[in-house]
């Protein structure tokens, strides 16, 4: 009995170390699928800003594109390409009156040296013209964006821009 104890011990041991290395590499995987997980844009700032109620104001936004990453600019040269593209809800106490887009900078990716895509990479400002109802509001705010890098594009994706817009 003691010897089939052993035995099913180091069988049992043997499958342990056969999991570990198997999920080691997996592991070293997971460590640079994390750095494609972090988000491809962010919203820099302003967290916070007081306007005069009912009249329209420009604000710039800012953002920031994760290095090696490029989104396409509000204007795409194609028709099937996702344009960036911001606004406010309707019920948030802010209306967006218009926005105003960076211009975008021409590329040829080497793995398509015919097209010629218009994208933002880096930082970007967007002009969002706003008025705002007396009072406090939190906004939640919407970007929507397609990221790629040189060889991919991840799917299209929304992240919300978080304004607090005290209409004085």
């Amino acid at each position: 009995m003691k010897r089939a104890m052993k035995k099913g011990h180091r069988v049992a041991a043997g499958l342990a170390f056969a999991l570990v290395s198997l999920l080691l590499p997996a592991q070293s995987d997971l460590s640079a699928r994390s750095i494609q997980k972090r988000a491809a844009v962010e919203y820099l700032f302003p967290e916070q800003v007081t306007v005069a109620a009912s009249k329209p104001v420009s604000v710039a936004l800012h953002f920031s594109i994760a290095p090696g990453l490029h989104i396409n600019s509000h204007t795409p040269k194609d028709g099937f390409l996702i344009p960036t593209a911001f606004t406010i809800p309707a019920d948030s106490g802010v209306i967006l009156e218009e926005a105003s887009y960076p211009q975008g900078a021409d590329v040829i990716l080497p793995s398509d040296p015919k097209t010629k895509l218009n994208v933002y990479s880096g930082e970007f400002v967007i002009q969002a013209r706003i008025v705002a109802s007396p009072g406090e509001h939190l906004v939640e705010a919407r970007l929507r964006y397609q990221a790629c890098d040189q060889n991919a594009c991840m799917p299209p994706k929304t992240i919300t821009v978080p304004i607090d817009v005290i209409g004085k």
